[in-house]
């Protein structure tokens, strides 16, 4: 029987979304470090969030090709327990990030073909996580959080060295399908539990959780 997956609900701006994956059992907040997403909070104001945090949830900053100054200031300002890199960050540029600020660090690779699985091997000995999410559109402005599902067939039977989570495009009504297609250690939401785009939903955070929680 696997392990029920880890359950992360990420783009995290206001207390009442907080609450809501907090006390319906999420394992992972994320909060989103990257000025052009809708969903994209300053460091100050997410530290005042992450402090309402327990200890058995972990919080998550989602960055994009920052640089040293931003991750300085961003780790500065907030307690982070995560570090996710959501851009074109270089196997190399990973590595660095890690032995500088020496926290775990999540790599979301984007998937659209079975040959987009070449790219894991480069990451599987640096990064603690994998994060699958489906490839953004051509000139996408933000690289994830799009509410796209990419085929999840071509991650059927994968085995991987480290742990990995899927994302792009779950929601309520199909994290059970993929969990049940798939054994992913972890899944990841954000335009799944909203209202509107960068608005978290705390009833639909409720929901997902449940569901994810039945499979």
């Amino acid at each position: 029987m696997p392990k029920p997956a880890k359950i992360k609900i990420c783009g995290i701006k206001d207390v009442p979304a907080l609450n809501a994956a907090v006390h319906a059992g999420a394992h992972y907040v994320g909060f989103v470090f990257f000025e052009k997403s809708p969903r994209y909070i300053a460091p100050p104001q997410a530290a005042h969030l992450v402090r309402q945090l327990p200890s058995t949830v972990k919080a998550v900053g989602l960055f994009v090709d920052p640089t040293d100054a931003y991750l300085e200031a961003a780790l500065g300002a907030t307690t982070l327990d995560v570090i996710q890199l959501h851009g074109h960050e270089t196997p190399e540029r990973v590595a660095e990030i890690k032995a500088t600020w020496h926290m775990p660090v999540i790599k979301a690779l984007p998937i659209s073909t079975p040959d987009d699985l070449q790219q894991v091997s480069a990451y599987e000995n640096i990064a603690d996580w994998i994060l699958f999410d489906a490839k953004p559109p051509k000139n996408a402005e933000v690289p994830g959080g799009a509410g796209v599902i990419f085929d999840w067939s071509i991650l059927k039977d994968k085995k991987f060295k480290k742990p990995w989570m899927l994302s792009g495009g779950l929601d309520k009504d199909n994290v059970q399908e993929a969990l049940s297609l798939l054994s992913p250690d972890g899944v990841d939401v954000s335009s799944g539990v909203e209202s509107s785009r960068g608005m978290k939903d705390p009833q639909k955070i409720e929901s997902f959780i449940k569901a994810a929680k039945k499979s």
